[in-house]
């Protein structure tokens, strides 16, 4: 019985080091999707301090490398569990580097809930087990059992701040850990107990040491609960800091910013082959996916073929529509959102190999939900994927999408949301062309409800352009301008589907519609997608419907009407006047007039003469601001040193020296005292000269330059003697003065002394100091 209570007791403090950095992992596990990393961590918190168990009678330098190799194992067997179950392909040892470069950063911004792939499980699995083997030889071999709890409390601590504001508080799991702390402190370490050869009485005393030694650390983490139990309570309800808003996610390429641009050149190659596609409907819906007439869809969204989705552009600054979307790294589980009110869904599964498509962004029907073979990025907002290694020829993923489709019957009455939740699909920015405003205006002023807006712009669009594969791109609001109002016979009024959609998502925004331009392609039920299948529209957001995609492209082999037809142009000049105008007699050739000789305002005065008489003014005024600036300061200097009585011609002195400094990038503060200015000023000289050719030192090192001192030894006679300086020594004072204004001038670089007696620095000091 005293054996197996021996062992139990011997057992505390393992298994307590196991359940503290277990919790770790179970407070990590709620932002990941499935329980796949709370085993591996538990595994890993097991596996750690079980090794330290049994190799604690080996040396203590012998365990790290045993349990390291143990490690290893473990991990490595994590990684490739995590990638059966994630369905990555590769090897183990590609799949373990992958993991090693990129796990930390993918970790911090991968989707939440976070799917348990390699690159996102070996960071927790590998700082548990390290945490496990620190903890259990620092508790277990010296016996400090609350020094080991520390790596499992850092463990725990990194895992809260991970998990940040994506998860409820984890109050419960808090509670747990202390308590399971509190049970191994309570339990003495098999390091610690009393040996039994010892005697009875020193037997005891042991015992008691260590009884108290116990209750002295519960009673410690009891203190701290209390201590610091009202300042976490407070934190309970506080959001904590997202460290995911430190890291930089996955970012497009520029090609995939606007791939709207590309629209032209995948036309000009119609043949170029870039996706095979093999399309599954879980049930092919009889409802209409496009607001256009039933019979009136593009090919490819019939049949069983699918429209597939590259990209959402819902961003317009008036010169190129972009993605703007924040990318995720996400597993093979995307985050499911609920689908609109009053929509239909359909599950649409696709195999899809990439042959000549370049780029990040990847192909999928809207909006996908689940992808396997490949690792992608993806954005909630726009439902669009990207593969941040870039596409590959060769690449095969699968992909299911819950491919919305709205009631047809509820269309004609829907609404149009508002408000800051969709200013980004309504914002339209400055520059708009004012017969694009006014096509605009004719288009709603014609239809009140929001779809009849929307097909009317569509309608319009359809009827008066044509599409041609050679277009130039652009959907700037000039290159826009040009394709609504642009005269037919120079290449106006036709484009490619990039101009047919950008130029309907502007006309919407006009028009109160929430728009957005997609890029993507036409794919039958199986067989290859080529550059002639992509295409751009655009699409509308209805309250319960959400996006609804429109056809504005013209029908086949229809011919366009002039856009002059249904567009009222706005007059190009004023209405006459019903006055009858005068009429002017027939006269001889008039005689020419001079220019000079004409009216005010009339085009007589060449544009060289402009030129000339203007810059020859502004010279005229620059020089007399100049020289009157020249004379106030050549006026303040006679004041100073010729004006008032002996002191006041001093103190006149000493400020055109303290100026000087000043003008000089030196200026001195006034609580220094006259000796200290004189010897500030003295420094500023030999600083000037020494980039000076001439050398100007004496021979016992000091500076030959102007008496600075003697001028502060007159200032301090007027301040301390008032009436006792003379004429003679304001004389003396203003040569001192004049002769350090003249060396410090000639000292300062070209252009600074051409500055120097007209800068206005002194007249301000003078107004605000007139003595």
């Amino acid at each position: 019985m005293t054996g197996a209570v021996r062992v139990l007791r011997a057992a505390v403090v393992p298994l307590a080091l196991i359940g503290l950095t277990a919790l770790a992992g179970v407070v990590l596990g709620r932002v990941y999707a499935g329980g796949l990393l709370t085993g591996l961590v538990v595994g890993a918190a097991a596996g750690s301090v079980l090794v330290s168990v049994a190799a604690r009678r080996l040396p203590s330098w012998l365990v790290a490398p045993v349990s390291v190799a143990a490690m290893v194992g473990w991990t490595l067997w994590s990684l490739r569990l995590a990638a059966d179950r994630a369905a990555l392909p590769g090897g183990l040892l590609e799949i373990t580097g992958d993991a090693a470069r990129n796990g930390i950063p993918r970790l911090l911004t991968a989707m939440i809930p976070v799917e348990p792939t390699p690159d996102t499980v070996l960071v927790p699995v590998v700082a548990a087990w390290l945490a496990g083997l620190a903890g259990a030889e620092v508790a277990l071999r010296t016996g400090r059992v609350l020094l080991g709890y520390l790596p499992a409390a850092g463990l725990y601590a990194a895992a809260l701040y991970v998990v940040g504001p994506n998860a409820a508080p984890a109050v419960g799991v808090t509670v747990a850990f202390v308590a399971v702390a509190a049970v191994g402190l309570a339990a003495p370490t098999g390091a610690a107990s009393a040996p039994a050869e010892l005697a009875p009485r020193v037997r005891a005393a042991v015992r008691l040491r260590l009884a108290t030694s116990a209750a002295l650390g519960v009673a410690l983490v009891v203190g701290l609960v209390a201590l610091l139990g009202p300042t976490v309570a407070d934190q309970v309800d506080g959001r904590p800091v997202d460290p995911r808003r430190y890291v930089e996610p996955p970012q497009v390429q520029t090609l995939d910013e606007n791939p709207l641009i590309r629209i032209s050149g995948w036309a000009l190659r119609p043949e170029q082959k870039l996706l095979d596609v093999s399309t599954e409907r879980a049930g092919v819906s009889p409802q209409v996916s496009d607001g256009v007439p039933p019979g009136a869809e593009p090919a490819g969204d019939a049949g069983g073929g699918a429209r597939i989705r590259l990209a959402v552009l819902s961003d317009y600054d008036g010169v190129t529509w972009r993605v703007g979307a924040t990318y995720r790294n996400a597993g093979r589980i995307l985050p499911a959102a609920a689908p609109s009110r009053d929509s239909t869904v359909e599950t649409v599964r696709q195999q899809i190999t990439v042959a000549e498509l370049s780029g990040r962004l990847l192909p999928a029907v809207a909006t996908p939900r689940e992808v396997s073979g490949a690792r992608v990025a993806y954005d909630p907002a726009s439902g669009t994927l990207i593969r941040p290694e870039g596409l590959t020829p060769g690449l095969r993923y699968a992909v299911t999408s819950a491919e919305e489709r709205p009631d047809p019957n509820l269309l004609t009455s829907a609404n149009v949301p508002a408000g800051a939740e969709v200013a980004r699909v309504l914002r339209v920015a400055d520059g708009v062309p004012d017969p694009m405003r006014r096509l605009a205006a004719q288009l709603a002023e014609e239809n009140g409800a929001p779809y009849a807006r929307a097909q009317a712009i569509e309608q319009f669009l359809a009827e008066h352009y044509r599409v041609v594969a050679d277009a130039p791109s652009g959907h700037a609001y000039p290159n826009l301008g040009f394709f609504l109002f642009g005269p037919r016979t120079g290449g106006g009024q036709e484009g490619t589907s990039e101009q047919f959609a950008a130029a309907f998502a502007v006309l919407g925004r006009l028009s109160g519609l929430p728009t957005r331009v997609v890029v993507g392609f036409r794919a039958g039920k199986q067989g290859p997608v080529l550059a002639g299948d992509a295409f751009a529209w655009p699409e509308v957001l209805f309250d319960g419907l959400g996006w609804v995609p429109f056809h504005p492209l013209p029908r086949p082999n229809e011919e366009p009407r002039p856009v002059e037809e249904d567009f009222r142009p706005a007059p190009a000049d004023p209405p006459p006047s019903e006055a009858p105008a005068p009429t002017v007699e027939p006269s001889a050739s008039p005689e020419p007039v001079a220019a000079g000789d004409g009216p005010p305002g009339r085009a007589g005065v060449s544009t060289p003469l402009l030129v000339a008489g203007g810059s020859g003014g502004l010279v005229l005024l620059v020089g007399a601001l100049l020289l009157t600036l020249l004379a106030m300061r050549r006026s303040l200097t006679r004041a100073r040193l010729g004006r008032g009585d002996p002191g006041q011609r001093i103190a006149g002195a000493w400020r055109e020296v303290t100026d000087a400094l000043r003008l000089a990038g030196r200026p001195v503060g006034d609580d220094l005292a006259a000796t200290e200015v004189a010897g500030h000023a003295r420094q500023t000289l030999a600083d000037a000269r020494a980039g000076m050719t001439a050398d100007s030192t004496t021979a016992d090192g000091t500076t030959d330059g102007p008496a600075v001192d003697d001028l502060a030894a007159l200032l301090n006679q007027v301040g301390f003697a008032p009436g006792a300086a003379t004429p003679d020594q304001a004389a003396r004072a203003a040569e001192v003065a004049m002769a350090y204004v003249h060396t410090l001038r000639s000292a300062r670089p070209w252009w600074r002394r051409l500055l120097w007696s007209v800068h206005p620095t002194p007249l301000r000091r003078a107004r605000r100091s007139p003595r």
